[in-house]
């Protein structure tokens, strides 16, 4: 049976106006123009030091581009979105308490006629992302979907990335199509091409099975020698994603009082051991 969550901690912010594209191609990290009804982008924010700010999914209602995004950045998202604004004929919004954010996965569900419906560009067993003036009868919770999430390795926003820090590529913002390598430039392109492009990337956001209490965010990840190996990030249950070096995906880790077993996800594309 199909699954169908609200996530309540998620928002969104529209941009209009016919700049809207080119306005936001400039600053992202993907193909704003591939942003359309029944189809969404997976794009990312960064300083121009290439390092993450905020990301998001770009749906189209072939009007607006609705971000749909951490509730908790809406204020800062349309802060920077205006402020880079200048001369384009854009406006930017808070939908939050307009448009609920809901995601469907394993089928697809019946939907409202007026839901704003696109496949989940990272991976097609990612389900649907959803946009509806009201919250929809649901047939799972928001625990239920970041369960799902975490099986297939894929990050939560702030949760998982930290900003002003990470590097797209660690996130696998390549492997899940958060990136275009041939748009031309945005901001922080440069680093991210430099990144992928001389091989600089050490570390790798992983899943890892958990054996004992579930670890906090931000808790050291350790060797069997007591060398840190990276750091904890969301978990659910026995089930999260710790930053890792490369060089200790094939260990057995500690972190606080459980065991972690690296499980790389089949999509991700890692060097040579």
């Amino acid at each position: 049976m199909s699954k169908l969550a609200q996530l309540p901690a998620r928002g969104v912010v529209a941009v209009a106006g016919e700049d809207r594209v080119g306005f936001l191609q400039g600053l992202v990290s993907n193909d704003v123009a591939l942003a359309a009804p029944g189809a969404a982008v997976w794009a990312a924010l960064l300083t121009p030091q290439g390092k993450w700010l905020a990301d998001f999914m770009i749906l189209s209602d072939g009007e607006r581009l609705l971000l749909d995004c951490e509730r908790a950045q809406v204020p800062m998202l349309v802060q920077r979105l205006m402020r880079y604004r200048l001369r384009a004929r854009v406006g930017v919004e808070d939908l939050s308490a307009a448009l609920s954010v809901h995601v469907a996965w394993d089928g697809t569900p019946a939907l409202p006629a007026e839901a704003i419906v696109a496949a989940d560009p990272r991976l097609p067993q990612a389900g649907l992302r959803i946009l509806a003036p009201q919250p929809l009868p649901t047939t799972a919770d928001a625990d239920a979907w970041d369960a799902h999430r975490l099986g297939l390795g894929l990050p939560d926003g702030s949760r998982d990335l930290e900003t002003e820090k990470t590097v797209l590529l660690e996130a696998g913002f390549d492997e899940l199509h958060g990136v275009s390598w041939t748009k031309g430039c945005y901001m922080g392109q440069e680093l991210t091409a430099r990144t992928k492009y001389r091989g600089l990337v050490k570390r790798r956001l992983v899943p890892v099975a958990v054996e004992g209490p579930t670890p906090a965010p931000g808790t050291p990840v350790r060797r069997s020698d007591g060398s840190e190996a990276g750091v904890m990030r969301s978990a659910h249950s026995t089930a999260g994603l710790a930053l890792l070096r490369l060089d200790a995906l094939d260990q057995v880790l500690a972190c606080a009082g459980a065991t972690l077993h690296p499980r790389p996800a089949a999509w991700m594309v890692l060097p040579p051991s």
